[in-house]
């Protein structure tokens, strides 16, 4: 699933493309998505493309071309081009996600499920998480895992596919599948799922340093980030890690 911010970008670059045939400069997504910098509309495009819905070519200006819509978009009609020359305020046909109160980002479905023996529950898979820097936040369901009980808390969970090594001292490595309970609390020293300023995950040890937040890494080639408590979502606990060799 991508953050909301993802989805506009894409759609208002897709709808630049098919009214002129010209993607917009980087000014004019940083307008469209009232961003107070280029470097966010960098962090975006940079996820879009590694999802594989934008590509950018090299040693060109304005180089994005639009690869493919998410399939929630398939087949809605195409949005009406701005007119020549007027940048148009950018609104959003899908708008759930954020701090929305009746979808809030990130939030996995609730398809956990015990088989029939009573011994095995089924939870979903949710894409991956950064262990190094922040990636853009939770995709879609791509598959389930079966895990005993053992593995689990009580409540709901889900799990992630980890990607980098900020937390190998934590024992956590790169293609690790770590499972996490869903919350949104957590206690100091808990290894969490962080979403940051509604558009980047992380897993990350949580510490608390007066009134702000204080997300750590698990290896000394990472800076601990320090943020406001409004600028963090806490989405999880790990509970458990699962390892394939």
């Amino acid at each position: 699933m991508l953050t909301r911010k993802q989805l506009d970008l894409l759609q208002f670059i897709q709808q630049r493309m098919q009214g002129s045939g010209v993607p917009p400069s980087f000014d004019e997504m940083k307008d469209a998505l009232d961003l107070k910098s280029k470097s966010g509309i960098h962090r975006l495009i940079t996820a879009l493309e590694e999802r594989g819905f934008l590509r950018r070519l090299p040693n060109r200006a304005r180089a994005i071309e639009v690869i493919r819509m998410p399939e929630s978009l398939t087949g809605a009609p195409a949005p009406k081009p701005a007119p020549a020359g007027e940048v148009r305020r950018f609104t959003p046909s899908v708008v759930e996600g954020g701090r929305s109160k009746a979808t809030p980002s990130m939030r996995p479905p609730t398809t956990q499920a015990q088989d029939e023996s009573g011994r095995a529950i089924t939870i979903p898979v949710m894409g991956r998480i950064a262990a190094g820097t922040p990636i853009s936040a939770i995709q879609n369901q791509s598959h389930s895992v079966t895990l005993s009980p053992d593995f689990l808390s009580g409540g709901e969970h889900y799990a992630l596919e980890v990607r980098g090594d900020s937390m190998i001292e934590a024992g956590i490595l790169d293609g690790d599948l770590v499972v996490i309970k869903k919350q949104d609390t957590a206690n100091t020293g808990d290894i969490i799922v962080a979403l940051i300023d509604d558009e980047e995950a992380t897993l990350k040890r949580l510490r608390r340093r007066g009134s702000s937040i204080a997300l750590e890494a698990a290896n000394p080639a990472y800076e601990t980030r320090v943020l406001g408590p409004d600028r963090v979502q806490i989405q999880g606990r790990l509970v458990s890690l699962v390892r394939r060799y």
